[in-house]
């Protein structure tokens, strides 16, 4: 397949690397990494094995043109730019796929495109992006594709193979808005929390923070674990967003909380993805993994004050450091 991957972060230039590697041609659409990666290749290191390849690369769209498959990859912070990328990469057939977290994603693509063009998919997998054309895969890799509005169809399952034997673990779900829901479970308490408690617990607890108190460390999965108080907060976030979703209709079991915490404690050290954004002086990716679940959540009537109090923070912390 003719395959681009738009946003070559950690989560699109892993996956296009897998893709590439199992004889896929693979175009990566680059920005601050072209001339590294133009020059030196792309290089993965993961438990899984290390690998270097030189791939395709460019720096405009019109240089690859239409295309089988899109992967979306961006931070949703850049999601203006897709009416400026996608279209010269789009044919009549074009499967666009975004890779992106949280929800709004698939419903922004759908007013550019087609809804029978789109698809979403859930990535399951610990990465970090530590160099220009340097990507770390610390554990998993489980990708879930779905259709947006639509039951899985013969493209899903034939995507489903592609990823597979690129040797990508990839199962299709027959609900795309509930496996979302399912997802967030994971990324609302340790992508906000983990950014949050630079506030400190106090200010997490009632949703309000004051510059200029000197922060802290951001926390990384295991030390909001191994700390009875901030665990308590992560465990409530859980059961809100379980709440949540069983009132949309996505049926999802207490237990989940327990599941996801448990396979949480096998990663390690893990800094999720808004910890490293908030390092690094970028924008949070606020509205689709905060903000848009709250949303949703008051819409259904379901009280959720530890989310609402993680938004106000969050929204203090991300225009204080921007």
């Amino acid at each position: 397949m003719r395959i681009a991957v738009v946003g070559c972060g950690a989560v699109g230039s892993y996956y296009g690397a897998k893709l590439a590697r199992a004889g896929q041609e693979v175009h990566f659409l680059l920005r601050s990494d072209y001339e590294t990666v133009r020059r030196e290749g792309l290089r993965i290191l993961s438990p899984l094995g290390d690998f270097h390849l030189h791939p395709h690369c460019s720096r405009a769209p019109e240089e690859i043109g239409p295309c089988d498959l899109v992967l979306v990859a961006l931070k949703t912070t850049a999601n203006d730019q897709l009416t400026r990328l996608l279209p010269p990469l789009i044919g009549p057939a074009t499967a666009v796929l975004t890779l992106q977290n949280g929800l709004g994603n698939e419903e922004q693509l759908a007013r550019m495109l087609p809804e029978d063009q789109v698809l979403g998919g859930l990535c399951f997998v610990c990465l970090n992006r530590i160099a220009p054309g340097l990507i770390r895969h610390v554990a998993h890799g489980l990708i879930i594709l779905g259709e947006f509005h639509r039951p899985p169809t013969a493209r899903t399952k034939g995507l489903a193979d592609l990823f597979q034997e690129a040797g990508v673990p990839c199962s299709v779900a027959d609900d795309l808005a509930r496996a979302h829901w399912e997802k967030l479970v994971w990324n609302i308490p340790f992508n906000g929390l983990g950014v949050a408690a630079v506030a400190g617990y106090p200010a997490v607890l009632r949703g309000g923070w004051a510059a200029p108190t000197t922060l802290g460390p951001c926390l990384s999965t295991d030390r909001l674990l191994s700390d009875p108080n901030w665990e308590r907060l992560v465990r409530e976030l859980m059961m809100e967003v379980i709440r949540s979703a069983s009132a949309l209709g996505f049926d999802l079991p207490a237990s989940a909380a327990d599941r996801q915490i448990e396979r949480t404690r096998t990663m390690g050290a893990y800094q999720a993805s808004t910890l490293i954004d908030f390092e690094r002086g970028q924008p949070l990716e606020l509205f689709s993994l905060f903000i848009e679940p709250l949303r949703q959540a008051r819409m259904v009537n379901v009280p959720v004050p530890r989310l609402e109090a993680l938004c106000r923070v969050l929204c203090q912390l991300d225009a204080h450091r921007r």
